[in-house]
């Protein structure tokens, strides 16, 4: 009922406890911007923008609590529309340790190894594999944004603006 009024409303998830005191989500962050993206979407891209995000990424609570997506499903739209994507197992490569590069040159039988430093890693992933070979041997993919999504990101600029963030 707290929510009647909002043109769509907010995610809450089957898991939640209904007893939990939680704030409403502020009824601006569910009114579809120009671009048919909400709030939550834009502080999404924001956090692809990093570099740092993967297939993998856990999602803050506050896609839920404050901005009223489900983080997820929102990723997936936003990859069906053109705003991000998922990157290849080679362009993946920086979001895996030292330690699992030498795994995977190890099994492939290259020498060498504990001589290598990162870049030489990669160099020789890169010789001695195909994508769809290297492919097989992990599962996490970063996701980067699309022209399109930078360029969603850039036009709101404001929602990135009033969204918390930590003091470094």
């Amino acid at each position: 009922m707290m929510y009647e009024d909002y043109m769509i409303k907010p995610y809450v998830s089957p898991d939640r406890d209904p007893k939990e005191g939680v704030k409403p989500v502020p009824k601006r962050n569910m009114e579809p911007l120009a671009d048919g993206l909400l709030a939550g979407d834009i502080i999404l891209l924001w956090r692809i923008n990093f570099g740092t995000f993967t297939n993998e990424s856990w999602y803050p609570k506050y896609f839920e609590y404050t901005y009223g997506i489900d983080g997820p499903s929102h990723l997936t739209q936003l990859v069906e529309n053109g705003y991000a994507y998922e990157e290849s197992a080679f362009n993946s490569l920086d979001h895996l340790n030292s330690s699992q590069k030498r795994a995977i040159l190890k099994e492939r039988g290259v020498k060498g190894l504990s001589k290598m430093k990162a870049a030489d890693l990669d160099d020789a992933l890169t010789k001695s594999l195909s994508e769809e070979e290297l492919g097989q041997y992990f599962t996490v993919r970063g996701i980067a944004l699309t022209r399109k999504g930078e360029e969603a990101l850039a036009n709101h600029q404001e929602i990135v603006d009033r969204h918390p963030k930590k003091k470094m």
